[in-house]
């Protein structure tokens, strides 16, 4: 929890200082995303602005790219980073990236455990010397969302490097300010990866205690 605190507010402190630092030509993040998507001949897919701060994502379903209203209208470093992240996603997934095939796959499964696999986990604790086949069954079912955060860093990863490549050969960035864009993008694969650790943290705690139960 703490490294997670940690690791939020020095995202939100770089992406804060590097919306100040404008992209040399001026463009908005919904211009830099739209140009991206022509370069690499990605049709089909709409630059869309959405509520919230951060709240920046694909949406692999209705081939939408989803822009915050500053990344939407910024025209800094921290709005072409994360723009072009989230067009990252886009060839992703026009490319048939097997990473990204496979977290989309789990993405149902996924759901059905996230809104059960609380309850059947405390239910198994509770009744783990009469029916310890329940606490497995919950531990099964969280292992799955372990996985999803497991197969979320290289799609994650991936796309950094997508937006990164781009945004250096196409000269959106600067040497400096690309060097800005790299750090921006770190710290926020930084959350993808804390969010996996304590994931796999949890489903070790949980198997500990089946094995500690069955023992006893």
């Amino acid at each position: 929890m703490l490294l997670s605190w940690i690791v939020s507010n020095q995202l939100k402190s770089k992406f804060s200082a590097y919306s100040k630092i404008p992209v040399s030509n001026g463009m908005s993040g919904s211009e830099i995303a739209n140009k991206m998507l022509i370069d690499n001949r990605i049709s089909g897919v709409k630059v869309l602005t959405t509520a919230g701060s951060l709240s920046d994502h694909y949406n692999p379903v209705n081939k939408t790219i989803n822009l915050s209203r500053d990344v939407f209208e910024g025209r800094n470093i921290a709005a072409a980073a994360v723009a072009a992240h989230e067009c990252g996603h886009a060839i992703q997934h026009a490319t048939a990236y097997h990473w990204l095939q496979m977290r989309s796959a789990l993405v149902p499964i996924v759901s059905f455990s996230s809104k059960w696999v609380q309850w059947v986990l405390l239910a198994g604790i509770l009744f783990l010397q009469s029916f310890p086949q329940l606490l497995l069954a919950g531990i099964v079912l969280f292992a799955l969302t372990t996985l999803f955060s497991l197969i979320t860093l290289p799609v994650e990863i991936d796309a950094s490097n997508r937006a990164l490549t781009w945004l250096e050969t196409s000269e959106i960035t600067s040497s400096r300010s690309h060097t800005l864009a790299q750090e921006a993008l770190r710290w926020a694969a930084y959350t993808y990866v804390v969010a996996a650790l304590a994931s796999l943290a949890t489903l070790i705690y949980y198997i500990a205690i089946f094995i500690g139960g069955r023992r006893d």
